[in-house]
């Protein structure tokens, strides 16, 4: 699981917060193996980290932070994934390199975005949950349409280009509620 945020308080550098994601994979108390050491180097390097493995976790930027909790849940070699937002405070460059790996994965990705625009890029399947309640679920093409966001979440909805192979993008505005006078 990674979690939007974690606390960085903590006196550890990223390869240690990556190594972390090691420890189920642990026999009792015996320490590191070289097999957890080339994991983590592995998941450092895949999300662009390498230079930054001796540095204060507390010290980074939010961006930076999110990228090593990912990597230390690659380090884990999951099954199954849950994010929590993966994009948050990215960059729009780390933003796509992050969706773009996780495309590439062997395994189940479930995930929260609400950017609908990557959504709809790089979802498989996509569920539209109002007020706590499944309100659709399918393909982006499907599911992702105006009337659907409109209702969602209270906005004007409007589609630019086609949904063929995620081409669609949406833009969203507030509904007229009269003038100011």
């Amino acid at each position: 699981v990674v979690l939007q945020e974690m606390p960085g308080d903590f006196p550890f550098s990223v390869r240690d917060v990556v190594m972390m994601g090691r420890i189920p994979r642990r026999e009792g108390l015996n320490g590191w193996t070289e097999t957890d050491r080339e994991r983590v180097q592995h998941a450092l390097s895949h999300l662009d980290l390498s230079h930054l493995a001796g540095r204060q976790f507390a010290t980074l930027s939010g961006g930076e932070k999110q990228r090593v909790l990912i990597a230390r849940a690659l380090a884990q070699e999951p099954r199954i994934i849950i994010l929590d937002e993966p994009t948050n405070h990215l960059d729009i460059r780390h933003q796509l390199e992050i969706l773009e790996l996780l495309q590439t994965l062997k395994l189940t990705i479930v995930s929260t975005l609400h950017d609908i625009n990557l959504a709809a890029e790089f979802a498989t399947d996509v569920a539209i949950v109002t007020a706590g309640r499944l309100t659709a679920f399918g393909t982006p093409d499907a599911v992702l349409n105006p009337r659907a966001l409109s209702t969602a979440f209270g906005v004007t909805a409007t589609a630019h280009g086609t949904a063929v192979a995620g081409s669609a993008r949406f833009s969203f505005s507030l509904p007229r509620q009269g003038s100011i006078s």
